[in-house]
């Protein structure tokens, strides 16, 4: 079954059956005059929000008021409200922490909430998330369907190939339902097989 075209003339059932890419969305949402911004999640509301037939109104932009300071950074420095991630903070980081430095999820959302304490405690908190990560799974975001659906792809077939997942997931991807890994996925191999 061909998934049907983005279009106003979806109803919002139909959408929420089928797989779309973010480009997708976000050049529907600009045909429709409607913010392309956001994460995937934030999208698909705003799709959503059209399909239902209600009224949305394009979000004001507030203009980030960009922190000119030159400052340099060091472990008493305090952590400022609103923070942005910059080049300036990640040479701060990587010079105490060194080359394995990175920004992620956690620690950029550590930051973000934590305005107002030292950088030092923010290395402290750098090296405490990454030894939780060692010890546990960490939690993939919902509007990544296709980590979510490889990571569980792997989960139950630990000997299959990358490649055999990724052609599981454009056969999932590509029907309507959800976008979960299933046991039943593997057929698609079968039938690659079989054509063989």
């Amino acid at each position: 079954m061909k998934r049907p075209e983005l279009s106003r003339a979806l109803t919002p059932e139909q959408f929420q059956e089928n797989y779309y890419l973010k480009e997708e969305l976000q050049a529907f949402l600009k045909a429709c005059g409607v913010s392309a911004s956001g994460s995937k999640a934030d999208l698909n509301e705003r799709i959503l929000q059209i399909l239902h037939g209600n009224a949305i109104c394009s979000a004001v932009k507030q203009r980030k008021v960009k922190n000119n300071r030159t400052d340099t950074l060091c472990p008493d420095s305090i952590i400022e409200k609103d923070l942005v991630c910059s080049q300036k903070h990640r040479a701060f980081f990587k010079s105490v922490i060194g080359s394995k430095f990175s920004f992620h999820v956690e620690f950029q959302d550590w930051l973000k909430t934590h305005a107002g304490q030292t950088y030092q405690d923010a290395v402290d908190a750098w090296y405490a998330i990454q030894e939780q990560k060692k010890h546990k799974k960490t939690v993939i975001s919902p509007q990544f369907e296709y980590n979510t659906y490889i990571r569980a792809f792997f989960a139950d077939n630990p000997g299959r190939s990358l490649k055999e997942s990724i052609m599981c997931w454009n056969h999932r991807k590509a029907i309507p339902g959800p976008h979960v890994y299933q046991k039943e996925d593997l057929l698609v191999l079968n039938e690659q097989e079989d054509e063989r």
